[in-house]
């Protein structure tokens, strides 16, 4: 593990074992505040050691800034520590957490001593501010990397502690990019003088702009190509083809991690897009089936009028006819009650005379 001082009071530790992964300690007075922890037992107890040193009354809080093992597996260090996070890590960990920890324990025997820690104190607000003596942080909603996802500014340093919301290459597997670039454009709006990436190299004041436009044009470059290769037809085992330059990072970040991860970013684009596509046209070919049973519909009414009119003027000409016959009916007996009369009177006449 590697460490080094970003400030009088706060130390940075990387990982050396799983993709150059972040936590950092920030001291206030005799107690400290952990952002993150590291996955590695090994790892996470020099730091709890280091925190010894520096922090006479213990690690007061550990912030969460995302659900995710190599965030949140050394927290069992520290478990007088009140644990902050977004309510919907607690509820992920909840659901998931306890599993995962159980395959990663069959996997590797030296995650045996690791308990998870829920998070004690959650938010659903952008944010929640914490004060502490002569200290600042504002934990911040950033999502998109994982729902989850939060940052935390120290605002009297201008120090943004991002999670996994900035990294040496933004990954998008359990997220969303387009909810991710609008988090990564949110902190490019910030007055920072360093951002602690939640993998990577600290980004100094005047890399930020230009780190937050690569990785924003990192996200667009893969969507454009993985659409323009569905567009062609292209399988999605040609989809593996398009590399990490092709999209405007270098490969050797993250000594090398960086590869593994674009090819997860390119996949999970891939299957997404196409199941866009599919379900686009099976609201097409639903839209097309019900136009056709609209005309059809239409059709039998125009059908059923027409009948309809036919019946009635039918039904017309049986009452005009059924009136006329009764009327020459009315007249013949009335022609013929008529020359009854008249013979009955000229009967009458005769006897008078």
């Amino acid at each position: 593990m590697h460490w080094e001082r970003a400030s009088e009071d706060i130390y940075i530790f990387t990982s050396d074992r799983y993709a150059q992964v972040t936590a950092s300690l920030i001291v206030s007075g005799s107690t400290g505040v952990l952002i993150d922890t590291l996955p590695f037992p090994n790892e996470t107890a020099q730091i709890a050691l280091f925190a010894r040193k520096r922090c006479p009354d213990g690690v007061r809080f550990v912030i969460y800034t995302g659900h995710e093992a190599d965030h949140v597996y050394g927290a069992f260090f520290f478990p007088k520590a009140e644990i902050i996070a977004h309510e919907m890590a607690r509820e992920i960990l909840i659901e998931r957490g306890f599993a995962a920890l159980q395959r990663a324990k069959e996997q590797s025997p030296e995650l045996a001593p690791v308990q998870l820690r829920l998070p004690t104190f959650t938010f659903t607000a952008n944010s929640v501010t914490l004060r502490m003596p002569g200290k600042t942080l504002e934990v911040i909603h950033t999502p998109g990397h994982t729902p989850d996802c939060v940052s935390v500014l120290l605002h009297e340093e201008r120090i943004l502690f991002s999670g996994d919301t900035v990294m040496a290459i933004p990954t998008i597997t359990n997220g969303d990019p387009e909810q991710l670039k609008k988090s990564i454009e949110t902190i490019g709006a910030m007055q920072l003088e360093n951002i602690v990436q939640g993998h990577g190299e600290i980004i100094l004041r005047g890399e930020i702009r230009d780190t937050l436009r690569r990785q924003v044009n990192y996200l667009d470059n893969l969507r454009n190509k993985v659409q323009k290769l569905i567009e062609a037809g292209g399988s999605r085992d040609e989809a593996k083809a398009i590399t990490i330059e092709q999209c405007g990072l270098s490969r050797v970040l993250l000594n090398g991690a960086a590869v593994p991860l674009h090819l997860a970013n390119v996949l999970t684009t891939y299957d997404r897009l196409m199941a866009a596509r599919t379900a686009e046209g099976a609201r097409a070919s639903s839209a097309v089936a019900g136009s056709k049973t609209d005309k059809k519909a239409a059709s039998a009414r125009k059908d059923e009028t027409k009948r309809s009119a036919k019946s009635d003027e039918e039904k017309t000409k049986q009452k005009r006819s059924s009136k006329s016959k009764a009327t020459d009916k009315e007249s013949k007996a009335g022609k013929r009650k008529a020359a009854s009369k008249s013979k009955a009177s000229k009967k009458s006449k005769a006897k008078g005379r």
